[in-house]
């Protein structure tokens, strides 16, 4: 495990833990923001998502989800058991964009092909989870950003675990441009079979370092072990494992 270390808040004075890698660290004591190379105040938005489950309410989610489903084992929330809930709040960078690409592309699935030219131009609040290596469903969250509120110590449970960010602003602008063309050329395969050309532009309108609880959950079905990761502002079910019927 990486050795944690830490610098002075320059708000309150108190130790703030970090770990290796991480850029961007907030106070357990009073809540500040402290970009970590600088130690200077952190002066973007920073938010919080609330939990809405605790230890016991997260359970009726646990089994709502192991009972919905054809998928499922029918006996699956009788003979599952959870060995672990863990609450943690997950650092993320959440950009307000407009996003635009300008496409050309050959149609070749009638005879002879044609060639199409385009735009596709779309709003987005583009998430991006701001750990360097995580399976965490990013696309899958729809993350409620109606329910933020200013990042506040007090508001989070003393079992979490709050992890702090490791991908810098300019990173994640670079990363949302990345994935929003990588996007752009999924939805391209509707309309053209080859892309010849694709021009992606971004324009920002806001970003927002964000602070999401999410519920890790692993539980044993018949000898197997399985996760399950449930949003813990709107206690929905982003990604599961579901055990064979067989």
């Amino acid at each position: 495990m990486a050795v944690a270390q830490n610098i002075r808040c320059s708000h309150c004075g108190a130790p703030v833990e970090f770990k290796p890698g991480e850029l961007i660290a907030s106070c357990k004591y009073c809540g500040f923001t402290t970009v970590i190379e600088t130690g200077q105040a952190f002066n973007f938005e920073h938010s919080l998502l609330l939990n809405n489950y605790d230890q016991t309410q997260i359970d009726a989610n646990i089994k709502e989800w192991m009972q919905g489903g054809f998928l499922k084992p029918g006996d699956l929330a009788r003979k599952s058991k959870v060995t672990e809930k863990n609450l943690v709040y997950l650092p993320f960078w959440v950009a307000t964009v407009e996003a635009k690409s300008t496409y050309k592309g050959i149609f070749e699935r009638i005879a002879p092909a044609i060639t199409k030219e385009g735009i596709i131009a779309k709003e987005y609040n583009w998430l991006v989870l701001a750990r360097k290596s995580s399976d965490f469903p990013a696309r899958e969250y729809d993350v409620p950003l109606e329910g933020k509120i200013p990042f506040d110590f007090r508001k989070i449970e003393g079992f979490a675990q709050v992890l702090n960010s490791e991908i810098a602003r300019e990173e994640a602008l670079e990363l949302t441009r990345q994935q929003i063309e990588n996007h752009h050329r999924f939805l391209l395969q509707q309309d053209v079979d080859k892309i010849v050309e694709l021009q992606t532009s971004v324009t920002l309108k806001q970003i927002v370092y964000l602070h999401a609880p999410i519920w890790f959950i692993k539980y044993s079905y018949k000898g197997g072990n399985y996760q399950l990761v449930i949003d813990g502002a709107t206690g929905s079910a982003l990604k599961g494992d579901i055990p064979s019927k067989l």
